[in-house]
Formats: C-alpha cells, structure tokens, sequence
C-alpha cells in the first residue's frame, strides 16, 4: 500500500520545512509513504531548502520536489502533485497544507478510517488551530492551547452559499469525537482514495484558491461516495497563512468561486438569489468584491484579475 502526501509551497520556506520535520516523524507500518512537495514558483529560496532537508532526512520515506515556473494557485498546484503521484501508483494521496504540523500517527490513524469506511471517498481528520494562532488568543487557559478545534467536519449553508467548519474556537472536550458525513472535506487536509481521482478528475482550476475543495467534495457525493469527518487522526493549522483572512486577495477569489460554486451546485432558488446579490455587488460592493463579480460574467477565472 501507498499514500503520497502533496505539500504545496509558495513563498512559504520556514512553515514548508516544519512541516516535512512532522512528515518526517509519521509512525509508518504497513505502507510506503511519498512525500512530495510541489513549489509554486517560489522566489524565497524554498527550492534549496527543501533540497537539503532532503539529503539529510529518513531513507524509509521517498521525497520529491516538483517545480513549477509560475503560481498555479491552490487548485492547479495540487493537481500537478496529484497528476504525478497517480502516476507513481499511489493508492492514497493525501493534501496537505504546509502551514501544519501533523501527528505522528496521522496516516496510520486515516489508513484505519478508510479500511472501516469503505464507501468513505474523501477524509479530513480533526483539525487544531496550531498554538499561537487561534482567532481569540487571549480566551484560553496556557493547557488548552494546542487544543483548539478549527475543523471538525463543516456545513454549507445552501441557501447562501457559505461554508462553516464544526466546532471553530472550541477548546476539544471530546464533542466531536463521533465519525460524521461532512458537506466538505477541507483542502487543508484531504485523504483520498485514488480511484476517486481516478473517475471524478482532480481540482477545477478555474478556483485557483478557495472552495476547489468543496466543489470536488461535492462531486463526490453525487457519484455516491461518501466524504468523512473523523476525530482520530489530528494535526495543527497555523490559520490564514496563505491568502491572509481577510484580505483583498480573500474578498476577491470568495466572492468570484461562491458563484461559481452555487451556480454549480445550489438549488434553483438559491442560484437566483445568487444572481441579484452578485448585481448588487456589482454596483456597491468594495473594490475587489466588484471585479470578482465582472470576472466571474467575463469568465475570467484562474488567477482572474488578481495581479
């Protein structure tokens, strides 16, 4: 048996490189474990910092650098690495965001999840937010640090098209500890099956970041797969590395991708009321609220407008 594990970088050295130290670190049983990092055009010397961790690390994990001229995005950039790890047979392969630090038994604990759930397509494990980066820092006991939920299965609200995640601020007290169908897996950890891949195809790059995830999941169910939550396997999250909660960037690719999701996937009620939210937008929004929307009309999607 064989999980890849793709780790996408971007500008992202110092996270990238903890996170290969807790890759590094996984309880590896009955599996062979590739760990790939694909680099999105990175300008801060991510290349050469990854090269030598390589030399020096574990000879029982196999570890590859893919390198992309340009940045790809979220969705494109995890193709590349998924496209190659199909390629080297893998019978799982796992996305991870590389501002995470994972538990040693991380992937003996997901292997566990898809052997008892068979028709179980796409998993994410429980999710913390890693110490130092909740959203309320201050609100919390020195002890409970390092056990704040961020994921623990999500939602949809289909009739607005946002998705929230279970359990986001709560100090973990075994609340969630129940294995669940969940709306989404999130892209900051996503286990599949590679014969999901396989029929479904991979992310839609036209999101280049934000709700790729939630697109595919849903493309799962209705091929009649079954997209988990389940508590046992664990990792930490630095929150809002990548795009920066937020921000312009944020504003732009949520408002342009949550059409193109609903428009996808909502029902008819909620594609109309879509519609005359996005004119709305349109003519008030804030600036980039506003060239989302005109990039979504245009069909400008990919990277977009975002220079």
């Amino acid at each position: 048996m064989k999980i890849s594990v793709i780790i996408l970088n971007w500008d992202g050295k110092e996270d990238t490189k903890e996170c290969l130290e807790s890759v590094e670190k996984s309880r590896i049983t009955d599996y062979k474990l590739q760990s790939i990092v694909v680099d999105n055009g990175s300008t801060d010397g991510s290349q050469k910092a990854v090269k030598n961790f390589y030399k020096k690390a574990r000879k029982d994990i196999t570890w590859e650098l893919i390198e992309n001229r340009e940045n790809l995005g979220f969705a494109e950039g995890n193709n590349v690495g998924m496209r190659y790890a199909l390629k080297s047979g893998a019978d799982f392969i796992m996305l991870l965001n590389n501002d995470t630090i994972i538990d040693k038994n991380l992937f003996v604990d997901l292997i566990n999840a898809a052997k008892n759930y068979p028709k179980a397509g796409i998993i994410s494990p429980k999710i913390y937010f890693a110490k130092g980066f909740e959203y309320h820092k201050k609100r919390y006991k020195k002890n409970e640090l390092g056990r704040v939920i961020w994921y623990a299965g999500g939602d949809v609200d289909w009739n607005n098209i946002y998705g929230s995640n279970h359990g986001v601020d709560e100090v973990d007290k075994g609340q969630f500890d129940k294995v669940a169908d969940t709306d989404f897996a999130t892209g900051c950890c996503m286990f599949f099956r590679s014969k999901v891949l396989k029929d479904l195809g991979l992310f839609d790059k036209k999101y280049f970041a934000y709700l790729e995830d939630s697109d595919l999941s849903q493309r799962a169910k209705k091929a009649g797969w079954r997209v988990l939550y389940t508590p046992k396997p664990h990792l930490w999250h630095k929150v809002g590395q990548a795009l920066g909660v937020g921000s312009e960037k944020n504003d732009y690719y949520i408002t342009r991708n949550r059409l193109l999701f609903g428009l996808r996937h909502a029902r008819l009620r909620t594609k109309v009321a879509l519609i005359k939210e996005s004119i709305k937008l349109l003519l008030k929004g804030r600036k980039w609220q506003r060239i989302a929307i005109r990039d979504f009309y245009l069909g400008r999607f990919g990277k977009g407008s975002w220079a």
